[in-house]
């Protein structure tokens, strides 16, 4: 960020909780693209009402998958703003790992889920979308946003991958660190670039909005 000496900080908020997501199964931008469920139309209005009573927000910017978009809407409504859909926000594509969970994916694809958690090139399920790609599409918008923002506050609206992987490249981690974060339904994790463009993580998986 030349020439810009203020902070620039991004509010990661992942989207309520969905049946799937109570469920605890991988759902990707390659499923049934849920809608949030009662506790996460719950969940997403808290989330609002807490992000309203901080310092000014800027913009919002949202995955385009249904259950971000009214993850978002909810949060917009109390902040003033519209959003703004980005596809690079969009969750990984998990092939035909759809809709099972981790436990059912390491008894029919043990070999697979092995070499997935290995590699970040590895292809999920398949026909799926390795990590790799989605950290090349999230790295590309992050420097977008943080030129088009600079000094601003943005609240990202998005999914488990995408949001640890702007965790992942501000701490400048591993990509084996993805599989190390926790990020619950409408949780709010904060990470913060000084003018330098130096990183800090200053929260992570905030969940007191949902007590």
């Amino acid at each position: 960020m030349p020439g810009s000496e203020a902070t620039t900080t991004l509010l990661l908020l992942r989207h309520g909780e969905t049946a799937l997501t109570a469920q605890r199964r991988l759902s990707g931008s390659g499923g049934s693209d849920p809608v949030l469920s009662e506790t996460g139309r719950r969940q997403a209005a808290a989330a609002g009402e807490s992000l309203a009573k901080r310092d000014a927000v800027h913009a919002v910017v949202s995955s385009p998958l249904r259950r971000c978009r009214e993850t978002a809407a909810a949060a917009a409504r109390g902040l003033g703003l519209e959003v703004r859909i980005d596809e690079r926000l969009r969750e990984a594509d998990f092939g035909v790992w759809e809709g099972l969970t981790f436990t059912e994916v390491r008894e029919r694809y043990p070999d697979e889920l092995a070499a997935w958690l290995r590699s970040p090139t590895a292809v999920p399920g398949g026909t799926g979308e390795p990590l790799a790609s989605v950290a090349h599409r999230v790295e590309s918008w992050r420097d977008e946003l943080l030129a088009r923002h600079a000094g601003q506050t943005v609240l990202i609206v998005s999914h488990v991958a995408p949001l640890r992987t702007l965790v992942r490249l501000a701490l400048g981690a591993p990509p084996a660190s993805l599989f190390r974060m926790e990020l619950s339904a409408a949780s709010v994790s904060e990470v913060a670039y000084d003018g330098s463009g130096i990183a800090s993580l200053r929260s992570l998986n905030d969940t007191s909005h949902l007590r």
